[in-house]
């Protein structure tokens, strides 16, 4: 099983030099390799292989970095050619753009070259940088068959850095729980979810909160001269802003999917297509505000790692449309009514009577009969 954690660092002037370094050297031995694969299959329709050795002669300043590191950027590039080939819908291999705001690398753990202590962190190359450990590493990752495997080093586009340390050891063998919980949630536009128990997530619109000042920063960057020391300012303050916005919505969504999990046995969502809601009926700002995909990915691995499940049932199933009381479905219903009424007297809450119907099907599709006393209904 692989855990990953990421902290912050603060790397000192000569340590973000390094990391300035490092990561131009992995941008163009990625750019070399791929620019010469190319030129070799266009000429003799063959597979060039290439290490990045070869560049070290004729470019002696690749020598200055981590060699791992540029190892990394090779195994990089394979991915993505491997990936194209399986599922051209991956994209053919791109070259790695100077202007990306995000930049990055992984190095590998050799030999103690990779250490976490107290407040600081050893990386190759580069010393030791102080680092802010937020939270502890699991017991998981601390037993005896447990090993760094390596360390992701990224600057955001707001200048900060963070390093992803990444953890390897036997997975535990999980116990299979008794179901006795069960909750169905359906995605609102407005509050995340509401779940079966009639429960409204509440969620608090941090994009839209922070639009204004958002769109404030902007706009004075629009009027800065592009390429001038006012306007990479100006850039790192929009991009402070954005990054802002990112963490509270994962602070949240992380912090509401540990509460699902440490409640509920089995977790039953619709399989929903995410994408083409945002281009229909202006929603996309909405959708991405929510991050509803974040949610049940964390909502999954969460549940997954406490042996218990979270079911998908079929984007199709008519949740909405079917009254959760007597079962008749409501071909008619429109998007804007947002209270469900049924001819046998059903009436509540659109979004609650989806929820139940949602858990319903989903512990249909498992096979799982809980007891009316445990039914989330």
């Amino acid at each position: 099983m692989n855990v990953v954690y990421r902290f912050r660092i603060y790397p000192n002037k000569i340590q973000q030099e390094l990391f300035a370094k490092t990561f131009g050297c992995v941008r163009f031995v990625y750019n070399r390799m791929l620019s010469e694969k190319k030129e070799c299959y266009e000429k003799t329709g063959k597979n060039l292989k290439v290490t990045p050795a070869k560049y070290k002669a004729e470019f002696p300043w690749l020598k200055e970095v981590d060699s791992l590191a540029l190892c990394n950027a090779q195994l990089h590039l394979q991915t993505a050619y491997k990936n194209f080939f399986r599922d051209p819908s991956f994209g053919f291999p791109k070259f790695k753009s100077k202007k990306n705001p995000v930049k990055s690398y992984t190095t590998n753990s050799v030999n103690g070259n990779i250490l976490l202590k107290e407040g600081k962190l050893k990386l190759p190359k580069t010393g030791w940088i102080r680092i802010r450990q937020h939270r502890k590493i699991r017991e998981d990752a601390c037993r005896e068959d447990a090993c760094l495997k390596g360390a992701s080093v990224c600057m955001e586009a707001d200048g900060r850095y963070y390093v992803s340390l990444l953890y390897f050891c036997e997975e535990k063998p999980v116990e299979t729980r008794n179901i006795r919980q069960a909750v169905g949630l359906d995605f609102s536009m407005k509050e995340l979810y509401v779940d079966s128990n009639g429960k409204h997530a509440g969620y608090p619109h941090y994009f839209r909160n922070s639009e204004e000042k958002l769109a404030k920063a902007q706009r004075k960057l629009s009027h800065c001269r592009k390429g001038s020391n006012r306007y990479k300012k100006q850039q790192k303050k929009v991009a402070r802003i954005h990054t802002h916005i990112a963490h509270q919505r994962k602070d949240y969504l992380h912090k509401e999917s540990r509460k699902i999990t440490n409640f509920y046995d089995i977790v039953c969502i619709e399989d929903l297509d995410l994408k083409t809601m945002s281009g229909e009926h202006h929603f996309g700002k909405s959708v991405h505000d929510n991050g509803w995909r974040m949610f049940t990915d964390f909502l999954q691995y969460k549940l997954e790692r406490e042996g218990k499940k979270l079911v998908r049932i079929d984007r199709w199933y008519p949740s909405s449309r079917t009254c959760s009381c007597c079962g008749k479905i409501k071909h008619d219903l429109k998007l804007e009514e947002r209270v469900y009424l049924c001819n046998c007297g059903n009436r509540m809450d659109r979004d609650e009577n989806a929820a139940i119907n949602i858990c319903r099907e989903g512990l249909r599709i498992s096979g799982i009969i809980l007891e009316k006393s445990e039914k989330a209904s």
